[in-house]
C-alpha cells in the first residue's frame, strides 16, 4: 500500500472511533438511536473504504525498491527486481534494484522481467 492509502485508512479509523466514543458518552436509551449510531459508523467506514478503493486504481501493484544482490550460477535464475507472468496486468515498479550476476549458463536480472510460467 502506498502512503496515501494508509493515511485514508488511518483517518477513517480515527473518525469511526471518535464517533463510537461520542455515541457511548451520550448514553442513549432508545433502540432507534442506537440504530442511527450504527448506521453513521457504517456510513463513515463505507466512505473511507470507497476512497481507499478509488486510490488503488482497481489493479494490484507490485514494487521492488532497494533490493539486494542477485547471483545465478550453473543454469539457475535470480532476480533482484520483479519476475512476473507475461499475462499479469498488474502495474509494476522497480527502483534502486541490486546488482544481478550470472555465470555458468545462469540468468540474472535487475529490473522487471515478464515471462511465461
Amino acid at each position: 500500500m502506498n502512503r496515501d492509502r494508509h493515511l485514508v485508512l488511518l483517518v477513517t479509523g480515527v473518525l469511526v472511533a471518535l464517533l463510537a466514543i461520542t455515541f457511548v458518552a451520550l448514553r442513549w436509551d432508545s433502540a432507534d438511536r442506537v440504530a442511527t449510531a450504527v448506521s453513521a459508523l457504517a456510513g463513515v467506514a463505507g466512505v473511507g473504504v470507497a476512497v481507499w478503493a478509488a486510490r488503488s486504481g482497481g489493479r494490484a501493484r507490485a514494487r521492488a525498491r532497494a533490493t539486494g544482490r542477485a547471483t545465478a550460477a550453473a543454469g539457475g535464475y535470480a532476480t533482484s527486481g520483479i519476475d512476473a507472468a507475461t499475462g499479469d496486468a498488474a502495474a509494476l515498479e522497480v527502483s534502486r534494484t541490486g546488482d544481478a550476476e550470472a555465470s555458468g549458463g545462469g540468468q540474472a536480472i535487475s529490473g522487471i522481467r515478464r515471462r511465461d510460467r
